[in-house]
């Protein structure tokens, strides 16, 4: 038996635009001015954790098995941190050997390099795909199904507090003048973490209202009970979900909206929730095991017959067609190729 499961891309995670504008926000907000060196650790903490994507060295597959785990976990919110002060604090010295530049002050820069990293797992729990925060102690997904992976509406509202606050700080703005290194330049960047924070606050509690109305509306057609339950965001609307349940070893699929007015729409997707006899022996495998461990909504499609049978699995949260999605794994059994 041979195997294999497509690349995640962009879907496993939150983007990693969206971790360099917090900790670049952050640093805007006036951390910077903690210490020599503040922006370059709040920034390169915010993006660390994703220092599990050489796991795809070992392919695709371990990928799914070892990303949003260890790197991302409590253990990694402990030593991380660590790390990158080591890391700074090394810099730090090479940057000023024969300048007499100012000194990175090590208790700031472990302080803002737990702050960066400590930002990273919580925004990867807001979207679809989970995070394993408590690795090693234990392998459960947790899903926060708050903001779509990548948010436009996020981009902007950091972004546009970065590029003013830097540009307030510089001096150079023609629309709103202010001295160098007055405290007016961290305006702008804090005012855009409120507006991000009354956003995420929002779409959380837009998500909880969607979901009862999901469940309601499932009561009413006698779809239930309903086991799990997934209303995701979607790009670029947000007053927009899409729906994925599973009730009595069936999923059901569809939509919802809260604009013109609130409209549910479910149907039955007629995925195989179970394997059948025929694709028993494929999930045996290691590789099918990995990925059933991260697949939230699994389904099996068997094709061919005897012996060169393929097996795919995918994960109903992603994809419907699981043959042209990275979202799963394909399994040939009879000695055929993986692909």
């Amino acid at each position: 038996m041979a195997g294999g499961a497509g690349h995640p891309r962009t879907a496993d995670r939150v983007d990693p635009v969206t971790h360099t504008l917090v900790g670049g926000v952050l640093a805007e907000s006036g951390l910077r001015r903690r210490t020599a060196l503040g922006a370059v650790t709040l920034i390169f903490g915010a993006i660390l954790p994703d220092v599990d994507v050489v796991a795809y060295a070992w392919g695709p597959t371990s990928a799914l098995w070892l990303r949003r785990g260890i790197t991302h976990g409590l253990v990694a919110l402990l030593v991380l941190p660590l790390l990158l002060t080591a890391a700074v604090l090394g810099a730090d010295r090479l940057l000023r050997r024969g300048r007499g530049a100012e000194r990175a002050v090590p208790s700031q820069i472990l302080l803002l390099a737990f702050l960066g990293v400590a930002t990273h797992p919580l925004l990867d729990l807001l979207n679809t795909y989970g995070v394993r925060l408590l690795v090693p102690f234990s392998d459960r997904w947790l899903y926060g199904d708050t903001l779509f992976i990548a948010d436009p509406w996020v981009w902007l509202m950091l972004g546009a507090g970065v590029a003013w606050s830097w540009r307030r700080r510089r001096g150079d703005s023609a629309v709103v003048p202010a001295p160098r290194g007055s405290r007016a330049w961290t305006g702008p960047a804090r005012w855009s973490l409120a507006v991000f924070a009354v956003y995420v606050c929002g779409m959380a509690g837009s998500n909880l209202l969607a979901r009862s109305a999901v469940r309601a509306a499932a009561e009413e057609r006698g779809i239930g009970p309903i086991e799990h339950l997934m209303v995701s965001p979607v790009a670029v609307n947000p007053l927009r979900r899409r729906v994925v349940l599973e009730a009595n070893e069936t999923y059901w699929g569809g939509t919802l909206s809260w604009s013109p007015r609130p409209t549910i729409a479910l149907r039955a997707l007629g995925l195989s929730r179970e394997p059948d006899t025929r694709a028993v022996a494929a999930i045996r495998g290691p590789r099918a095991r990995h990925f059933l461990s991260w697949a939230r909504f699994p389904y099996f499609v068997v094709e061919g017959h005897g012996d060169t049978r393929t097996v795919i699995i995918g994960d109903a949260r992603y994809t419907l067609a699981p043959a042209a999605s990275w979202a799963s794994a394909r399994i040939d059994l009879g000695g055929g190729a993986a692909h």
